[in-house]
């Protein structure tokens, strides 16, 4: 697993103040992407979320549980599910002061749900979940005839009162 810098640094973005999905960064409360469906997705996405938060004045801390939390939810979308219709993967995130609310949308699992695996101690994978539920306040799924949405609430409780 790589690990992001520190969200205290200054972010990268593009010199014309938008992330590297065409968004504009720290503007308006919340973003939606509509991300590849390719392992490149993960390291654009932590790097989007963390200028997107700093730009919008998020502390350094939950920046950081940002970036780990969207890079376990999009990996797990593109190692156990499928794409979206469009071949894509949904990321959204809001913030309000520092409570942040990530979602990663993807075509589903005929397999299974997401769920965190028991713990094994010399397994190789296995514990995105575990970590996900470690770092958020609240976490939860949301699955539909279209999709899976995992979510993440980070900081503080989440709007939605869903049980995961």
């Amino acid at each position: 697993m790589t690990h992001a810098a520190p969200a205290s640094q200054p972010i990268d973005e593009a010199p014309n103040g938008f992330d590297e999905f065409g968004g504009p960064i720290g503007v308006g409360s919340s973003r939606t992407v509509r991300a590849a469906w390719a392992p490149t997705t993960v390291a654009a996405a932590r790097r989007a979320i963390a200028a997107d938060l700093q730009g919008r004045g998020v502390s350094a801390t939950i920046i950081d549980e940002a970036q780990l939390v969207i890079s376990e939810l999009v990996t797990n979308a593109l190692r156990h599910a499928t794409p979206l219709a469009d071949d894509s993967v949904r990321l959204k995130w809001k913030a309000k002061g520092d409570i942040v609310e990530i979602e990663v949308s993807d075509g589903g699992s005929q397999q299974s749900s997401p769920k965190p695996l028991k713990q094994q101690v010399w397994a190789p994978n296995g514990r995105g979940l575990r970590i996900v539920r470690s770092v958020a306040h609240e976490w939860g799924v949301q699955e539909t005839d279209k999709g899976t949405t995992v979510w993440a609430c980070l900081g503080g409780p989440s709007r939605r009162r869903v049980n995961s």
